[in-house]
């Protein structure tokens, strides 16, 4: 029955694309995150599903959309840099067939994040992708936080549908989306005109919210935890209630830790106390080696230079048994380990321009969303409340990516790069905007292609302006 649907499901969506080519765009979100190809044993795994909804999707929005209002932004400019710099670096990479299998994923998101942008030229298409992008890996965090509530989990054995350890499907990798999704969350169930406020809306975004804090549990990656503690401290910054708040987090955290697997407690324990932990013995030792690396091949060794690493340290334990500390100390030699980090995955595999254009397109997202938020976190106008909750709630999730990204290698993570095509869209959305109601002289409805011209305004959720 799985399999049927995830077909029939599927079949659907490229249906409705001839319809409204713009569900194609949705159809490859969909596809890109949940991956129903992995998931299904039949027809789905036989055909290259990603790539046909690519296809539909870029050559949908070409002879159908209308592009009046499309534009493309600088930092649209910066991934297409980095997409250059990369495809330089695999051909002189120092591993070129491995390099080969990294570029393969890598340059399609890229380049899709480079496309979505100019596919967002409305509030109901932005908000379309932000609903699609939440609900399809709420699909997983969803399946994960059920079997972590029902007992299941631990470092590396949370299982979510299928066993598998890539993209979404790797446990630091979840649990970093899965907190910097809560922002976006919350600005759903109480912005979102999709599907309006109402108590289902509510009931379902407080369970998935709850699912998301399970799923570092499930995982038991440190990652996850790290990054919930900072996004719920930076969240206080534009809360109204902020000591209400502040004491409903504490109360929930005094009331969570006694039902705290063992397990977990003792993983982050080694947060604090890391040289007694083989894992993070080798992120310090690889980050060591990456930076010796890097002074060799300044401009990068291509995808997967991690396989050349070699890295030696001690890990020391303490027994406290009998009374006495027995101090223990083991030597651990490695070989060929990952990363673990996106900044030195980027240092290491793209060298300093490479680390150096990346570092631009993350920190440029976080002022130009400050920026928004600022510049309309006053207004009040029925078709203006949204904009600054959306810039601040993308903000908390590259925010919670990038601090996610020091413990984990996932510099081109396809979810993120189109959290990046988002903020590029209601950047250049709510530019024009504003410059058209000031060549008006008048206030400007936000809902839909109508502002943009002149003329009289359509409803703001009127289907057609999502083909």
């Amino acid at each position: 029955m799985l399999n049927l649907g995830l077909t029939a499901f599927f079949a659907f969506l490229m249906v409705m694309g001839l319809r409204r080519p713009f569900i194609w765009i949705l159809c490859y979100l969909y596809i890109d995150i949940v991956a129903p190809q992995i998931i299904s044993w039949g027809f789905l795994s036989m055909i290259p599903t990603s790539l046909i909804a690519f296809a539909a999707a870029f050559l949908g929005w070409l002879a159908f959309d209308d592009k009046t209002d499309s534009r493309f932004t600088w930092r649209q400019g910066v991934m297409v840099a980095l997409l250059v710099y990369c495809g330089l670096t695999t051909l002189g990479a120092v591993y070129p067939t491995e390099a080969l299998q990294k570029w393969a994923w890598v340059w399609k998101a890229l380049v899709f994040a480079i496309f979505l942008p100019l596919t967002l030229r409305t509030r109901l298409r932005i908000e379309a992708t932000v609903l699609v992008m939440v609900l399809a890996v709420s699909t997983l965090i969803v399946d994960g936080g059920l079997k972590t509530a029902m007992g299941g989990g631990g470092y590396g054995e949370l299982r979510i549908f299928v066993e598998n350890n890539t993209g979404l499907y790797e446990g630091s990798i979840l649990s970093c989306v899965a907190i910097a999704i809560i922002p976006v969350v919350l600005w759903l169930a109480r912005y979102s005109t999709v599907f309006p406020t109402d108590w289902r809306v509510k009931t379902y975004a407080a369970a998935l919210i709850f699912a998301c804090c399970l799923i570092p549990i499930g995982t038991a990656a440190r990652t996850g935890l790290v990054c919930l503690v900072v996004v719920c401290l930076l969240y206080l910054r534009t809360a109204r209630h902020r000591f209400a708040i502040m004491a409903g987090m504490a109360l929930a955290a005094f009331v969570a830790i006694p039902f705290l697997p063992q397990s977990y407690v003792a993983r982050m324990d080694t947060i604090e106390d890391h040289q007694s932990d083989q894992s993070a013995s080798t992120r310090l030792g690889v980050w060591k080696w990456t930076i010796g690396f890097a002074r060799e091949h300044p401009f990068g060794g291509g995808f997967m230079a991690y396989l050349s690493s070699h890295v030696d340290y001690d890990t020391v334990t303490v027994d406290n048994s009998g009374g006495v500390a027995t101090v223990h100390r083991d030597h651990i030699v490695e070989k060929g380990r990952a990363f673990h980090s996106s900044y030195f995955e980027m240092l290491g595999e793209q060298g300093y321009p490479g680390l150096a254009l990346w570092l631009l397109l993350q920190v440029s997202g976080l002022w130009q969303m400050e920026a928004i938020r600022r510049r309309w976190k006053d207004r009040t106008a029925p078709g203006e409340r949204w904009a600054a909750p959306l810039a601040n709630a993308l903000q908390l999730a590259q925010v919670s990516y990038m601090i996610g990204s020091l413990f984990v290698g996932i510099a081109f993570q396809a979810f993120i790069l189109d959290l990046i095509g988002l903020q590029c869209a209601l950047w250049t959305y709510l530019r024009r905007i504003e410059k058209t109601r000031d060549s008006r002289g008048e206030s400007a409805e936000l809902g839909g292609p109508a502002t943009a011209r002149k003329g009289p305004a359509r409803p703001a959720l009127r289907l057609p302006a999502a083909r």
